[in-house]
């Protein structure tokens, strides 16, 4: 009898404990589960902010060079903070609107095309440097990679046409590279406009005129 009784307390101490360690489980996943959640909200939020900033001063620089429309609006700058308010409050409504009119699965392909399309510009960048580069002036004390300075354009084209390739590459990436495209056109066609109708504003560099 004290065999079975002290072998049935031993079972209760097992259990015990495993009911212990389940509620330690539970406790490190809801903590996991809250830290996760905190990440990618913050990360979300970084994110995000950094698109309008750099939305923002695309939209001001070119207001600024009186390539943008409403540009005598969108080039204004606070004489309190020095930042382009108009541009930045453009972009803010802007990605507000697309979040609440478009549902979940076009918005997701909207931010994928929105992961191609940097990738194109840096690569466009990199291009044109690598085609001008040898007319550009040196300026002395200025920032110089020497003669490191053409493998590390072309590692960088490189790094940017597989970071392409693995974006597009994908089936399901099909509608976002559809996307992109039409953006690439819509933007051809405002140059093409520009360069017909406006071409003295793509023929002058105005970037010291004051925006107050």
């Amino acid at each position: 009898m004290a065999e079975v009784a002290e072998a049935s307390t031993g079972g209760t101490d097992d259990g015990d404990r495993s009911v212990e360690l389940g509620g330690y489980r539970q406790e490190l996943k809801r903590t996991l589960g809250s830290f996760q959640v905190f990440a990618i909200t913050f990360a979300f939020f970084g994110a995000g902010i950094v698109v309008m900033v750099s939305c923002a001063r695309l939209v001001f620089a070119m207001s600024r060079d009186s390539r943008f429309p409403a540009h005598r609006l969108m080039r204004r700058v606070d004489p309190r903070t020095r930042t382009p308010i108009p541009a930045t409050i453009l972009i803010f409504v802007l990605g507000v609107v697309l979040m609440v009119v478009l549902p979940g699965a076009a918005l997701l392909e909207l931010i994928t095309a929105s992961t191609i399309l940097p990738a194109i510009t840096y690569g466009s960048t990199i291009v044109l440097y690598l085609a001008v580069r040898k007319r550009l002036d040196r300026r002395k004390g200025a920032f110089d990679l020497g003669r490191f300075e053409l493998p590390v354009a072309i590692s960088a084209l490189v790094w940017t046409l597989v970071a392409l390739f693995v974006l597009v590459a994908p089936r399901e990436a099909l509608v976002s590279v559809v996307i992109v495209g039409g953006l690439l056109l819509t933007g051809g066609l405002f140059f093409l406009g520009m360069l017909k109708f406006d071409r003295a504003a793509l023929e002058s560099e105005p970037g010291d005129v004051s925006a107050f």
